[in-house]
């Protein structure tokens, strides 16, 4: 949230805030400012200068697997073979609403508290968008599949993979395999192609 240089021991709080909001997503357990300083060993106002909102500090969570989304889109962009693209760009997507617990509330807010959640949540549609408009031009998927339908199917296999549970190896194996249902009920069919 900071934008300016901190003093070392700004930096460490932070750090420290940072971590221990990383635990707690991970765990599951909701993000309260008051909770943090306590487990932090910091004042309330250390906390709330830095992130003067949960969802600020949330948003912050998210921020290394956003900015690494974001960094594949432009990767993807770059491959010449568009299905391939896109696939890959599903693929990591899941990948990471599966693995990052701050990713699916930040991602499906509908207003972000940090302009730099903002500019990463429109590459990323920029990228899906511009992904799938070029898959469809080759006529690698249907031709009536829109961009605002990537993000609900997406989520769609995130969530039933969450809800049958299992080990991370096994929620990873279920994903793939629903991606890999999503992705052959997106190509043409012979009369469209």
């Amino acid at each position: 949230m900071t934008t300016t240089p901190l003093r070392k021991d700004a930096a460490r709080n932070w750090e420290r805030i940072v971590a221990i909001a990383r635990d707690l997503v991970d765990e599951g357990t909701p993000l309260q400012l008051n909770d943090i300083a306590r487990r932090a060993g910091l004042g309330v106002a250390t906390v709330y200068r830095h992130f003067p909102t949960p969802e600020a500090l949330l948003e912050t969570v998210a921020a290394p697997c956003l900015e690494a989304l974001a960094a594949h889109g432009e990767q993807a962009l770059a491959d010449a073979d568009p299905r391939r693209a896109l696939e890959g760009f599903l693929s990591r997507v899941l990948q990471a609403q599966l693995t990052d617990a701050a990713l699916p509330p930040v991602a499906a807010a509908t207003s972000d508290v940090l302009p730099r959640t903002t500019e990463l949540k429109e590459s990323l549609a920029s990228a899906g968008t511009t992904l799938l408009d070029r898959a469809r031009a080759t006529g690698a998927v249907r031709p009536d599949l829109a961009a605002h339908d990537l993000v609900p199917l997406m989520c769609g296999i995130a969530h039933a993979v969450n809800v049958h549970g299992g080990t991370p190896a096994h929620k990873t194996e279920t994903a793939h395999r629903y991606l890999t249902t999503l992705l052959e009920g997106m190509r043409p069919s012979p009369s469209n192609a």
